[in-house]
């Protein structure tokens, strides 16, 4: 895909010039690079080095896609006017279990997005250039932004608004590493890492701006969770006598947390 990096370029310093962007057959190379998003064979972030690096290229192509794309009638899963359609159009029997997925109706994933064989999608949104791991349980009435980035054998459970983010081109989407459990009504945005194995309980806010409050250390930090830290709402006394929002890493996840939270291979595919 990186020798596609170049023209993406190339087009969006040029300010999308049609002539440009149909000269060098571009409408073909995005067609492609979606293919590739939805495939699993390209993603918006990437682990390298031990840190999460973000590829503005392909956020890039996406917004350029929708650029291009002209509003159409979509039919799947239900009447809509769009310039993005459903993931699963025109998807049969067949590519259903080749994928391994199970899809409860109204669940609504826009193409351009990743997910993974063992996945349980329950009535929920998944925008585009989202990449969801193997055995994620997606719940009722979970939101995922465009270009989050989710983790296998997660839970994101029902309500929850996991962000998105397409601009600015810099900015990390959410990130929610592997065996990650979120409680019903969280909302995590403005690119938080939650890394691997934490678990974040019911009701949670966390953006880039929200205080994380570590219990046992007293310390406090901004817009990472520690593995297998578990997470509740809370709230800091301020000298003013107010008390404000913040997270509390209340304990490390242990056997009886992982009971509470482990997920039911009774529910995959």
């Amino acid at each position: 895909m990186q020798h596609y990096k170049a023209l993406i370029g190339k087009a969006w310093d040029t300010a999308f010039d049609a002539h440009t962007c149909q000269q060098e057959g571009l409408p073909k190379v995005l067609d492609e690079i979606i293919e590739a998003l939805d495939t699993g064979r390209a993603r918006v972030a990437v682990y390298q080095d031990a840190v999460w690096q973000v590829q503005e290229w392909l956020k890039k192509a996406l917004l350029l896609n929708i650029r291009l794309q002209e509003n159409k009638p979509l039919t799947y899963p239900c009447p809509g006017y769009d310039k993005i359609p459903s993931k699963f159009e025109g998807w049969d029997d067949a590519r259903f279990k080749e994928a391994r997925l199970r899809v409860v109706p109204g669940a609504f994933v826009r193409k351009g997005s990743y997910v993974a064989p063992g996945c349980v999608l329950m009535p929920s949104f998944i925008n585009f250039g989202t990449y969801v791991g193997e055995e994620t349980m997606i719940d009722i009435g979970a939101d995922v932004g465009s270009c989050a980035q989710i983790g296998k054998r997660c839970h994101v459970s029902a309500g929850v608004v996991i962000g998105g983010v397409v601009e600015p081109l810099q900015a990390a989407p959410v990130i929610l590493e592997d065996h990650v459990f979120v409680g019903a009504q969280s909302a995590i945005v403005e690119g938080v890492l939650v890394q691997e194995g934490a678990v974040i309980g019911m009701g949670v806010k966390l953006g880039a701006s929200t205080p994380i409050f570590d219990r046992a250390s007293g310390k406090i930090s901004y817009g990472v969770i520690p593995p297998r830290s578990v997470v509740v709402p809370g709230c800091l006394p301020s000298q003013g006598g107010v008390s404000l929002y913040c997270a509390v890493i209340i304990k490390q996840v242990d056997a009886k947390t992982r009971e509470k939270t482990a997920i039911n291979d009774l529910l995959r595919p």
